[in-house]
C-alpha cells in the first residue's frame, strides 16, 4: 500500500472516480487553484491543495471554477445531480454553509422524499471544518451537528488516509446527498492507503483501541486526541474501547451500545459545543437504550458553549485535548455511587 497525505488521497480518489465515470464533475471556488493569477491555472491546486491536476486532465467542463457564491455552487451542483451528473461541490470553509442552507436543508436533502423516490440527487458536498489554526470564529467551526440533524443527508467525518479513500469513494458513488467533512488539521496526516477499488460502507464505526474499562466515542481530529489519551491511560492499566464513528448519519448504534454494555462507562469527545450537539445526542441514545449498563454518569469532553476564540491561547483552551480526555476518564473510573 502507498503512504499518502489525506489531501493527496482526496485528489487521487476524485481523479479515480472522474476517470471511471464520465458523469462525475467537480465545482467550487478556486478549485482550479490560481487560474487567472500570476501563478497560472492549477498553481496551487485549490487553497487546500486537493484538486491539483484535475483541471488539466478533465477540462473546464468537468472541473468548474465558480464565483465566490456558496449558494450558487450548491444550487448548480444540485441541478446537475438532478439531471444525470454526479456532482462534487467544494465549499472553501464549512463555516460558509450558512449562506447555502436553503439549498441543502430545504432542497437537496428532501428531493428523494418530495418526489416519492422517483428522483435521486447524487451530490457530495466537501467542506473543510474545525479549529486549531487560529483562524477566528468564522473559519474554525465544527458544523457537523447542523447537518447531522437534517434528515435526508449522509454525514461523513474521516480521520485517516485509508478511511478518507474508502468513504469518499462510497460518497461519490452514492445516489443520495452526502456531506463530506474534512478536518483542516488532518490534511497533512500521512498513512497507508489501500490500492485499487476501495469502499467503506456508511454506518460502520472503526475500532481504534480495544479495552474493557471505558468506551470512548470520537470523530475527525478528536479521534487522534482520544487515541493519545487512551495510550496514556493504558500505561496505568486502563483499557479504552475507542470507536471512530466515521459517519454521524447513519450512525453505528449497534457498535456504540455493544461497547457501552461491555464497559459500563461512556466518554464522548466532540469538537462542537455541547448544546444540542453530537455529544448530547449520543448521550441521549445511550441513556435511553443502555442505561442499566452504566456504572457512572456519562462524561462529555467538548468546547464550552461559545464561539471559537481567535487568540492562540484561548483557542487551545477551547478545544478538547488529550489531557482533558484523560482527566475525564479518571473521573469516570473513580466514580462511586453514594
Amino acid at each position: 500500500m502507498a503512504v499518502k497525505m489525506i489531501r493527496d488521497v482526496i485528489r487521487d480518489t476524485i481523479d479515480e472516480e472522474m476517470a471511471r465515470d464520465d458523469s462525475v464533475i467537480m465545482l467550487g471556488e478556486d478549485i482550479v487553484g490560481g487560474n487567472g493569477s500570476a501563478g497560472g491555472p492549477e498553481a496551487i491546486g485549490g487553497i487546500w491543495g486537493t484538486s491539483g491536476g484535475l483541471w488539466a486532465k478533465y477540462g473546464a467542463d468537468r472541473v468548474i471554477d465558480t464565483p465566490i457564491s456558496e449558494s450558487a455552487i450548491i444550487g448548480a451542483a444540485a441541478g446537475a445531480a438532478l439531471t444525470g451528473k454526479r456532482a462534487i461541490a467544494e465549499i472553501m470553509f464549512a463555516d460558509f454553509i450558512g449562506v447555502c442552507m436553503d439549498q441543502i436543508w430545504n432542497q437537496v436533502a428532501k428531493f428523494r422524499y418530495m418526489f416519492g423516490g422517483k428522483s435521486r440527487c447524487p451530490i457530495v458536498i466537501r467542506m473543510p471544518y474545525g479549529g486549531g489554526y487560529n483562524a477566528a470564529p468564522q473559519h474554525s467551526q465544527a458544523i457537523h451537528q447542523f447537518v447531522t440533524a437534517m434528515p435526508g443527508l449522509k454525514v461523513v467525518m474521516p480521520s485517516t488516509p485509508a478511511d478518507t479513500k474508502g468513504l469518499l469513494t462510497q460518497a461519490i458513488r452514492d445516489d443520495d446527498p452526502v456531506i463530506f467533512l474534512e478536518h483542516k488539521f488532518l490534511y497533512a496526516v500521512k498513512g497507508e492507503v489501500p490500492d485499487g477499488d476501495y469502499m467503506i460502507p456508511f454506518g460502520h464505526a472503526r475500532q481504534v483501541t480495544q479495552g474493557d474499562d471505558i468506551t470512548i466515542l470520537a470523530t475527525g481530529m478528536m479521534v487522534g486526541m482520544a487515541e493519545q489519551a487512551a495510550k496514556a491511560l493504558a500505561q496505568d492499566g486502563v483499557g479504552c474501547d475507542l470507536l471512530d464513528l466515521r459517519t454521524t448519519s447513519p450512525l453505528d448504534e449497534e457498535a456504540i451500545l455493544d461497547s457501552v454494555e461491555r464497559t459500563g462507562r461512556l466518554l464522548i469527545v466532540d469538537e462542537a459545543p455541547p448544546r444540542c450537539g453530537l455529544a448530547t445526542d449520543l448521550s441521549a441514545l445511550v441513556a435511553q437504550k443502555a442505561f442499566a449498563s452504566l456504572k457512572a454518569p456519562i462524561e462529555m469532553v467538548t468546547p464550552p458553549h461559545s464561539p471559537v476564540p481567535f487568540a492562540r491561547e484561548l483557542e487551545s483552551a477551547y478545544l478538547p485535548s488529550p489531557d482533558r480526555i484523560a482527566a475525564s476518564a479518571a473521573r469516570l473510573l473513580s466514580y462511586r455511587r453514594g
